[in-house]
């Protein structure tokens, strides 16, 4: 109840999501190829290719953001505008300071409160404007009365990943050489990789240690042999080295209040590359209908309220191959660019 999914929905997305592992090996394959592997070794998974993360200061963040959020619709980047204005955004990198990222909400005055430390990367680009997602999401719930304000953990990641998508590919487009490309579309990959393997593999782990624990103790040599178990399944075999201890150090499985706080992290992600094409079709127009979505979102099953605003089914496999296959696209491009 808690996400205010079905189960048939959630099936669904894991089925579209298994469907498509092999474009996601041949990714992790080609990229293992570049450091010297057959397989990819899990240490080098986040590491940067190329030398084409360049200095952003955040000052040019702030413009670039602002334009893209702008060509999306004028709403967004108002808002945005009045974040930075305000001075709601703190950002800045000074020692000692945590490098977490958070968005927090004010219900009473409809206003948000970014909390990151900026560090003149993509990266940090990318993560302002996911907070920037959260704080919009916010804003788009200010006429909601409170009740209603308290959207299900299933959609939270949606507003956040959808601004970051607008802001990756605009970035991505306006790449100047084949490298700074395919550096982005690297970045890009990896929150898919994430997304379809890594939360995979949570989710798998999580099931199996439930299954199991209803017959006793699960005693962590048993635990290090499902993790083992689970990575295997969700990356297809192509994670090599990787960590069969991260039950002990991943926050989520100890969560007590909300069990299985994982597949919202893939339906979220899946949900906004869906948003996304559907405002790459309708352009401007689609920001209305996006703010009611969000709005929406804290009275109504995910079913109901991706039909209302969608038309789409989202308890079938076909809603969420549409967002998969857009990513397959970005492993062919990667490949591509690579091969030339």
């Amino acid at each position: 109840m808690e996400n205010r999914l079905k189960e048939e929905t959630l099936n669904a997305m894991w089925t579209a999501v298994s469907k498509y592992k092999k474009p996601f090996i041949n990714y992790l394959n080609e990229k293992a190829k570049m450091y010297g592997d057959q397989k990819m070794q899990s240490y080098n998974f986040w590491a940067p290719i190329g030398d084409k993360n360049q200095k952003i200061e955040y000052e040019d963040a702030v413009v670039f953001i602002l334009e893209h959020f702008n060509q999306f619709g004028n709403e967004m980047a108002n808002f945005a505008q009045q974040a930075f204005d305000n001075g709601w955004v703190e950002a800045e990198d000074r020692p000692n300071k945590s490098a977490v990222a958070f968005c927090a909400g004010f219900p009473l005055s409809g206003e948000s409160r970014i909390f990151m430390t900026y560090g003149d990367r993509i990266t940090s680009v990318l993560t302002l404007a996911h907070e920037l997602g959260y704080a919009f999401h916010n804003y788009a719930m200010k006429p909601v009365e409170g009740l209603n304000r308290q959207y299900p953990l299933s959609i939270a990641e949606t507003a956040s990943t959808f601004s970051e998508l607008i802001i990756l590919d605009a970035a991505i487009e306006k790449a100047e050489s084949a490298e700074e490309k395919l550096f982005l579309l690297d970045e890009k990959l990896k929150r898919s990789v994430m997304n379809f393997m890594n939360i995979h593999s949570r989710f798998l782990f999580e099931k199996k240690f439930y299954e199991e624990r209803k017959m006793g103790i699960v005693s962590s040599s048993r635990l290090n042999e499902i993790m083992k178990e689970v990575l295997d399944v969700a990356y297809g075999g192509s994670l090599d080295q990787a960590s069969f201890y991260s039950w002990v150090w991943t926050p989520h499985y100890y969560l007590t209040k909300s069990p299985f706080y994982n597949f919202q992290y893939t339906f979220g992600y899946l949900l906004s590359l869906n948003l996304y094409a559907k405002s790459k079709e309708n352009g401007r127009d689609f920001e209305k209908n996006y703010i009611e979505l969000l709005r929406d979102s804290g009275s109504m099953s995910m079913e109901d309220l991706v039909m209302k605003h969608l038309e789409e089914d989202i308890t079938s496999v076909d809603f969420w191959e549409k967002g998969i296959k857009i990513c397959v696209q970005d492993v062919e491009d990667f490949i591509n660019l690579i091969s030339t």
